[in-house]
């Protein structure tokens, strides 16, 4: 999982020096296959590519969150848990940076998924976003079962989580930040821990929010 992640990065970081600020568009992650369709007689090949699939989560306000709430939105996500001693905290800061960036902008969103079920309810959410200063909706924290957390991080997000008793807190996890467009498809993913990758992150979403804007 690693290893592929390193290399769609090295990907994206290929794309986007070749080109200036005007002309820049992200690559799509995850996988594709072709469609074939016909049009006028002529067969026509489509290329269909992965997208988040619906979901159904609790946020830290205690109410209902689906995939529906982020239509029409770019939006940057990660997995983390509240008492989390090792990389969260640093994460869930970068974090906070692009929440401030953009900050009121209703083109984008922010989800922080627990995977912590059973201690991570939507009131400690609650404690925990009181204590970063996140206030409305643009930063969902969410809680669901472990079950389809762990479901969505794995195939959809691309991101590695898992129990381990001898990891830090009980979990080990991958701190990736992932960036998802407005048609649910991956767009970007960076480590949540590194300072320029975080930036590099911030500068895509700008390069994202142009593309809808053309």
């Amino acid at each position: 999982m690693k290893k592929y992640i390193k290399s769609m990065l090295f990907i994206i970081a290929t794309l986007c020096s070749c080109s200036n600020n005007d002309n820049q568009k992200l690559p799509i992650l995850g996988v594709r296959k072709p469609i074939e369709r016909t049009v006028d007689g002529k067969t026509v090949v489509d290329t269909i590519y992965k997208t988040i699939p619906p979901f159904q989560f609790v946020n830290q306000d205690s109410s209902r969150v689906t995939n529906h709430d982020f239509d029409a939105k770019i939006y940057v996500a990660d997995f983390f848990f509240t008492s989390c001693p090792d990389v969260c905290p640093v994460i869930q800061r970068n974090m906070l940076k692009v929440y401030k960036k953009y900050k009121n902008n209703q083109t984008v969103k922010l989800i922080s998924y627990t995977i912590d079920a059973k201690y991570d309810v939507p009131s400690r959410l609650k404690q925990y976003a009181n204590k970063l200063g996140i206030k409305g909706t643009q930063w969902e924290l969410l809680w669901g079962s472990k079950q389809e957390t762990y479901s969505l991080a794995k195939n959809d997000y691309m991101v590695s989580v898992d129990d381990n008793t001898k990891g830090p807190g009980g979990f080990a996890h991958e701190g990736y930040l992932v960036l998802v467009d407005a048609q649910k498809r991956i767009r970007g993913v960076y480590d949540g821990t590194n300072e320029q990758e975080v930036n590099k992150l911030m500068k895509d979403m700008d390069i994202l929010l142009l593309e809808y804007r053309k």
